[in-house]
């Protein structure tokens, strides 16, 4: 029996993805989470033997999420599932950890196929495209875009979406001083000027919604 965690901010994509996972006889959903630091709560305390992560979720996004429970468990595998077809997020994803990508649009066809495949210790690919940048990634010729760390993309999210600088510090248990610290460099490092530049950056890399 397959294990798997469904995390998306939409209850009604959880839903749907709860009722096709549900039909599969070597399928059982064991946690459900509405966001990224929920995803990665209910992760630890459930070990899933898959977790399904939006890429694009509140708080902390499905690519951080990934980062996060690899790093704390890196027996669980991982399925990105995303509205975006474009290789920066497939190739974002590898780097997350991840080793299946899945297309929102192709959910109902591919994600049981994934969540096997991952299950068994595999990487899922949908098209041959994918697998042609997986081999690139793999031989490190594959380019995931600017050089931001993890922490610093956690910090353009939050910056993005409207926290202050107390509230971040909060959730990323850091010290505000870190925090401005953070947001001054990263204005340098990006070249930009203000929260504006720093809010169209996250809607471009898929850090929050447009």
């Amino acid at each position: 029996m397959i294990r798997v965690l469904i995390a998306d901010d939409h209850g009604m994509v959880r839903s749907g993805l709860r009722m096709l996972m549900e039909r599969q006889s070597d399928v059982r959903v064991v946690a459900e989470a509405g966001d990224g630091v929920e995803a990665l709560e209910r992760a630890l305390a459930e070990r899933p033997d898959v977790a399904v992560l939006d890429v694009s979720m509140p708080r902390m996004t499905g690519l951080q999420a990934a980062r996060e429970i690899r790093a704390h468990d890196a027996e669980i595998g991982l399925v990105m599932l995303s509205m975006h077809d474009d290789d920066r997020y497939f190739l974002e994803a590898l780097d997350a950890g991840a080793t299946g990508y899945v297309l929102k649009k192709a959910a109902d066809h591919d994600l049981v196929d994934a969540l096997r495949t991952v299950a068994d210790g595999r990487p899922f690919l949908s098209s041959t495209a994918q697998r042609d940048l997986l081999r690139e990634w793999e031989q490190g010729t594959a380019d995931t875009g600017d050089s931001l760390t993890p922490r610093e993309l956690e910090v353009v999210k939050l910056i993005a979406e409207a926290h202050t600088n107390r509230q971040i510090a909060d959730t990323l248990m850091l010290s505000e001083k870190t925090v401005e610290s953070h947001r001054a460099n990263l204005l340098a490092k990006l070249g930009m000027r203000d929260r504006v530049q720093l809010v169209r950056y996250a809607i471009r890399r898929g850090l929050i919604e447009p």
